[in-house]
């Protein structure tokens, strides 16, 4: 006899099985979420870093312990960190000024922030801690005047662009990875660098290479893309080989890069950012602040250490760092990309 029925049972729901992993090394993007879920898979994250390499849709912050040298954080001091980014400078920063103490997130990336305040927060940091806000670094003045902060014990910046932009080819930062020609921090706001490069003339084209990354062939370049359209990063990409012909191997990526690095300065006019925040400084920061910027190239590095002179003249800063710091041997092999970084600090008059 077949047993009876049972009406009140709960069906059976069907199995539904995960999307497979493409292979150990899967070249898309979104295929990569055993590195963009960490805790899941915790081993192969460590793998990922032991390799030398960072995990897809994160980020290690360089020279933390540099850093907090330089910034000495401690109990009740208020902070900002002006590029929050992944939030590793500010998990550290934030720990070390509890209690008491309150960090300023500012980050024009209305896709990154969400999740890095997400993340803050559940390691604890409530909002009487951090505060997370929408905002380009030229604003940190504002910013401290909407949350009634009257200034800032500590500042850092961290000039470079984030890992986790540079990996997803839909931002299209990435010289390595085809994705549209973009390169916007706020997807939401200016025009992307298909159109810079579609409207700009020849002469603003090669003197926008010039200045922004001290790109040897310039003008050749410049003749060969300007008024021209680029739709997609690869394009850009092998159009910039085919201009310098007798440019050859690292040489002749040195110069994508250094085309897409111009670009994306351009779009973001990340130079006129750099210099409303360092006009700001003296005005955001209490008697004996510390304040850190982290440069990744020339025209960076070079106006800050054109305002932290200036500062030290005029008295504005007690001290500022002899020279440039830079990443240890260990980190530069372990994180490649600390490579070309470049910390400078300054510490205001008490």
């Amino acid at each position: 006899m077949m047993p009876e029925e049972n009406p009140s049972a709960t069906p059976a729901i069907p199995h539904q099985r995960r999307k497979r992993y493409a292979g150990k090394n899967p070249r898309r993007f979104e295929e990569k979420y055993k590195e963009r879920d960490p805790q899941r898979y915790a081993d192969t994250v460590a793998k990922v870093i032991a390799s030398g390499k960072t995990p897809a849709g994160t980020h290690r912050p360089i020279m933390v312990a540099e850093i907090l040298d330089a910034l000495a954080p401690k109990p009740g001091d208020i902070a900002v960190d002006c590029t929050l980014g992944h939030g590793g400078h500010s998990q550290e920063i934030l720990a070390r000024i509890q209690p008491g103490g309150v960090l300023l997130g500012l980050d024009a990336d209305p896709v990154e922030l969400p999740k890095t305040e997400a993340r803050l927060r559940a390691l604890g940091f409530g909002a009487e801690a951090f505060i997370a806000k929408r905002s380009n670094f030229a604003g940190i003045a504002q910013a401290l005047a909407a949350h009634d902060l009257a200034g800032a014990d500590i500042v850092l910046a961290d000039l470079g662009v984030s890992s986790m932009q540079i990996d997803d080819p839909a931002r299209g930062f990435s010289v390595k990875l085809d994705g549209p020609l973009d390169m916007r921090m706020n997807p939401q706001r200016g025009q992307p660098a298909s159109a810079l490069l579609e409207k700009i003339g020849i002469t603003a084209l090669a003197t926008l290479l010039d200045e922004n990354a001290d790109e040897p062939h310039a003008a050749a370049l410049a003749a060969a893309l300007a008024g021209k359209n680029f739709a997609r990063t690869t394009a850009l990409a092998n159009a910039i080989r085919a201009a310098l012909p007798a440019v050859k191997g690292d040489a002749a990526t040195l110069s994508v890069r250094r085309v897409f690095q111009a670009l994306r300065i351009a779009v973001n006019d990340e130079f006129s950012a750099l210099d409303t925040l360092l006009r700001q400084l003296p005005a955001c920061t209490k008697p004996g602040a510390r304040i850190a910027i982290l440069t990744f190239h020339s025209g960076e590095d070079r106006r800050v250490k054109k305002s932290f002179d200036a500062g030290l003249r005029a008295g504005i800063y007690a001290a500022v760092s002899d020279g440039v710091i830079r990443a240890t041997a260990a980190e530069q092999n372990s994180n490649p990309r600390s490579a070309s970084a470049k910390l400078r600090w300054a510490r205001r008059e008490p």
